[in-house]
């Protein structure tokens, strides 16, 4: 078992290797983070975790609130997740490469980051400026038909393209060929798809690529078949409350 000790940036949202990830940080516990991570050379990778946030806010409270109007908000790096933080993450997240890290003039960070290895969290270490995991690191399987499940997949991404153009009365812009490597196919279509983070966790966690596959060609299949149904799409986002700000 490898392991593996990063600074973890808990989000509203799911990770996956190749994707893309673009920051605005402005609270303290993770400009902390940033000003460490720019002490590692140009030539060293700039390596966080992102775990998706199970239960707890992804910004702390700056002021007062419900039900005590006069209760102090948290602060610290563990703000918002409660006395024991781990509870409060999903275990399974994603290693952030930061190519990117410019610190604005107000010394906030802006920041762009790219997924890169699927990580079981082990533990979380909360008593210096900004949290910290063990992590362990996990291997890619393909797992049985990954091929044949992938060709499946990208013509039902396809059609359910199409079918979301529709729906969002949009045109449906060209778009570059996709790959050809199941989990790269697999990671792109589950960062892609409209879904909920519930959904998206369980594809960032399956065991294996086909086993990610097969579950997307249902979910593809299901929500082809909701919207060619529906006038218009169901805001899906408004379920990840409060909105992030990052």
């Amino acid at each position: 078992m490898t392991t593996v000790r990063l600074p973890l940036f808990p989000l509203n949202q799911v990770l996956f290797p190749g994707l893309v990830l673009p920051l605005n940080v402005f609270e303290e516990r993770y400009r902390a983070m940033m000003r460490e991570l720019l002490k590692t050379g140009e030539d060293e990778p700039r390596r966080f975790a992102v775990v998706a946030i199970r239960d707890g806010r992804e910004v702390a409270p700056t002021a007062p609130g419900l039900p005590d109007p006069t209760a102090l908000p948290a602060r610290g790096p563990a703000a918002g997740f409660g006395a024991d933080p781990i509870q409060a993450f999903h275990r399974v997240g994603c290693i952030a490469d930061a190519a990117t890290i410019r610190e604005r003039e107000d010394g906030t960070f802006e920041v762009l980051a790219t997924g890169t290895t699927r990580v079981r969290l082990l533990s979380v270490d909360a008593s210096g400026p900004f949290l910290v995991a063990e992590l362990e690191e996990l291997a890619e399987d393909a797992g049985d038909g990954a091929g044949a499940l992938s060709e499946g997949v990208l013509r039902a991404f396809r059609s359910y393209q199409k079918r979301l153009a529709g729906a969002r009365e949009r045109t449906l812009a060209s778009t570059p060929d996709l790959p050809d490597e199941p989990s790269v196919v697999s990671y792109l279509v589950a960062a892609a798809a409209v879904l909920d983070i519930p959904a998206k966790q369980r594809l960032l966690q399956a065991p294996d690529t086909a086993t990610r596959l097969a579950e997307e060609l249902k979910l593809l299949r299901a929500e082809t078949a909701v919207i060619r149904h529906l006038p218009s799409l169901p805001a899906v986002d408004l379920t990840r409350t409060p909105t992030s700000p990052n």
